[in-house]
């Protein structure tokens, strides 16, 4: 078993060898970036027919149109009954309260007629469709489906289109079981760069948005930057990152779950 690398802050070289550590291969980003943009083009000019192609190589599929990748409200009933009981439990106690928490944070309109008449205020509008990109490849996160959908829809979000990566076509219950709890109006079981394209140009089946939200992999963060502007995005998500601070009376068993909420990332997220 290899030894974990040590790093003091005090050492006249800290910051060379955490410079090392830190850097991102320049060329890969390159390659990321002229991949991304040559996808985003053919989505935009082929549709449908490129997004199935590209989900057949990149997600070891052989469908042959998206009605072949779209998960109806049926089966997503059905993860959600189909779930152990505990697990079924600990979902809707999740929902229940980031639910709460948003339903505080709303933000509404309102405004106010100066002496002159001139009238001032904020009015608040929900948004008309909103896509949600939900990770799909190494792990699954049921709490990107909540966390994302959730605030949509106490924000009132008159459509909400879910896309996800099914590679070798397996469906995880627990993410299609959160999208039932959330409400999701459409999911999609497509990924990567092909499904931003999708949400943010339109296809012959899916239905172009105006907000793009959710993490995804280097791909998906380039493809979210390039279609910024003809829809609006949350955020650029930058690599994840996770600091521990633990001295000997840490508990072990804690140290190494937060250790483990990192390593199901993607290497290059």
């Amino acid at each position: 078993m290899s030894e974990a690398r040590h790093l003091d802050t005090r050492s006249a070289d800290f910051t060379a060898q955490l410079a090392v550590l830190t850097r991102f291969e320049a060329a890969l980003d390159e390659t990321v970036e002229r991949t991304v943009a040559d996808i985003l083009a053919d989505v935009h000019l082929r549709g449908d027919a490129a997004v199935v192609d590209y989900t057949n190589c990149f997600d070891n599929q052989s469908v042959t149109s998206i009605a072949e990748l779209t998960i109806p409200p049926e089966e997503l009933a059905r993860a959600h009954g189909g779930l152990p009981a505990a697990q079924r439990q600990a979902l809707d106690a999740a929902a229940q309260r980031i639910r709460l928490f948003h339903e505080h944070q709303q933000a509404g309109s309102w405004s106010y007629v100066e002496e002159d008449g001139t009238r001032l205020g904020q009015q608040v509008t929900p948004l008309e469709r909103v896509g949600l990109y939900v990770p799909g490849g190494k792990a699954a996160y049921p709490s990107s489906v909540l966390m994302n959908a959730l605030p949509a829809k106490v924000a009132g979000v008159g459509e909400l289109i879910m896309v996800v990566p099914t590679p070798g076509g397996e469906r995880n219950p627990l993410v299609l079981a959160a999208a039932h709890v959330a409400r999701v109006d459409r999911v999609y079981a497509i990924g990567g760069a092909q499904a931003i394209g999708a949400l943010a140009y339109g296809t012959q089946s899916v239905r172009q948005v105006d907000k793009i939200v959710g993490p995804g992999n280097a791909y998906v963060a380039a493809a979210k930057r390039r279609v910024f502007g003809v829809v609006g995005i949350d955020m650029i998500a930058g690599p994840s990152e996770i600091l521990i601070i633990a001295d000997e009376t840490a508990n072990p068993d804690w140290v190494a779950m937060d250790l483990f909420s990192q390593a199901e990332h993607d290497e290059l997220a």
